[in-house]
């Protein structure tokens, strides 16, 4: 599999992946839903987070035939954030027009339990996002990223973290090696969130 580290030419292809992915996701479907129904704000919004990311040179993506990003893991390296304050700023401008108020208010919420549940104690690489192209699925492409981004981390003796937002992918995630360490339920339906932790394997150095 030729992964390779996504550059600023990516962004969309990576923020569409990831649209797409998480449209239908027992969290971020709920929370990211348009009053009106549509789904045009939802690549903007996903753009966000993959100009945030790229930049920290730990994105990682599979290409596909047709210049889409097959299958996409975006990590951020400890002591960085996942957007700067004027991303963030715009990503909540976005969906406060998007939302109704009581679910821009679900929005903000849910966000700082996912800030309340993140440890901070220990340095860690951070699975944001775990994404596979709809045309793609099936196909294990996402594992195989999964593992091989999770090698380069046990070569440097770094931990990592992730949230999985969909009970389904629970066990493929603590086949690649995390545990079950908290969660929390959704503001809006209850869906779970499971906090996931990995200590590095391996040799250090």
């Amino acid at each position: 599999m030729d992964a390779r580290i996504a550059g600023p030419k990516d962004v969309d292809a990576v923020a569409e992946t990831i649209a797409l992915a998480f449209r239908d996701d027992p969290v971020w479907g709920p929370a990211l839903e348009a009053a009106d129904g549509g789904t045009g704000h939802l690549h903007p919004f996903w753009r966000f987070f993959a100009e945030g990311g790229i930049p920290h040179g730990h994105v990682w993506l599979v290409d596909g035939p047709r210049g889409e990003a097959a299958t996409v893991a975006l990590w951020i390296p400890p002591g960085a954030d996942e957007l700067t304050e004027e991303q963030e700023q715009a990503a909540d401008a976005l969906m406060q027009r998007i939302l109704t108020p009581e679910r821009f208010d679900a929005y903000r919420r849910l966000w700082t339990l996912f800030e309340q549940s993140h440890p901070h104690d220990t340095p860690h690489m951070y699975l944001s996002l775990l994404a596979t192209h709809p045309e793609h699925r099936g196909q294990g492409i996402g594992q195989r990223l999964l593992a091989e981004t999770l090698a380069r981390f046990d070569a440097e003796g770094v931990p990592s973290y992730l949230e999985s937002t969909n009970p389904a992918n629970d066990h493929r995630y603590e086949r690649a090696g995390f545990r079950p360490v908290g969660g929390f339920s959704a503001v809006l339906d209850g869906a779970a969130v499971t906090s996931m932790w990995r200590d590095a394997r391996g040799p250090v150095g």
